[in-house]
């Protein structure tokens, strides 16, 4: 079974009404809860390293090209979004260094003090843990050069806040990755199918209500998709 992000949660729930996840309309107002993540309030660290960080999950076998593929460079400062047991986070660290940071932000404070705790086992001294809310990172504005969400956006149940919290984080400049299941009847598994409110389109669509324009892309993943966002200018809706 293939689980979300980076290992990575947030504790968004992701539920399909009626199945029509690809007719789900854009709102503030919360998804219906389906309790998908209580399993994260007492997640068990150890079991989900296991079924995050295992081969044959796509962004963890293609995990070292995703972060090529992000441009994350020394300097930058990046929220891994969803960090769950810090998969990307503890990649991200070196490629930024000693000038740079980086955020791992996730609703489960075990996993934000798991991730810590490896982190500075490892002497990454640059990661800080945030436990952030269903609603906003808990970030200062403008203190980001990339936000990073990966397998975590369909768990999201406050989208559009969640979304603008982002854009508000990011620096003139900045971008913000996300990489999600693909959801295509015939293609995706039955558990994706069931799992995954939205295909790339309506995220697409989403992300783009919120402020933000896609810039780019890339297919170079098979059951996932990676696509760039950049915000729009304030005011600015197009």
């Amino acid at each position: 079974m293939q689980w979300h992000q980076s290992a990575g949660i947030l504790g968004f729930v992701a539920c399909l009404s009626g199945g029509a996840a690809g007719d789900w309309v854009f709102a503030q107002s919360a998804q219906p809860h389906c309790d998908i993540n209580s399993v994260f309030t007492d997640p068990g660290f150890d079991v989900w390293v296991a079924r995050f960080e295992r081969h044959g999950r796509e962004v963890y076998d293609r995990r070292h090209d995703i972060v090529a593929a992000t441009g994350v460079k020394p300097g930058m400062v990046v929220a891994d979004i969803g960090a769950g047991t810090g998969l990307f986070t503890r990649l991200f660290s070196p490629r930024v260094g000693a000038s740079g940071k980086v955020y791992a932000v996730d609703i489960s404070a075990e996993f934000v003090h798991n991730i810590t705790r490896l982190s500075r086992a490892q002497g990454q001294t640059n990661v800080t843990g945030v436990v952030n809310s269903r609603t906003g990172l808990g970030l200062a504005p403008q203190s980001l050069d990339l936000a990073f969400i990966c397998d975590s956006y369909h768990h999201f149940d406050y989208p559009s806040a969640m979304i603008q919290s982002v854009r508000a984080a990011l620096r003139p400049g900045g971008s913000l990755v996300v990489i999600d299941f693909r959801r295509i009847p015939g293609f995706s598994s039955s558990w994706v199918m069931g799992h995954v409110r939205a295909n790339e389109a309506a995220v697409v669509s989403e992300i783009e209500a919120s402020g933000f324009r896609l810039v780019e892309d890339r297919d170079f993943l098979r059951t996932n998709y990676f696509l760039r966002f950049v915000p729009l200018k304030s005011g600015s809706m197009k």
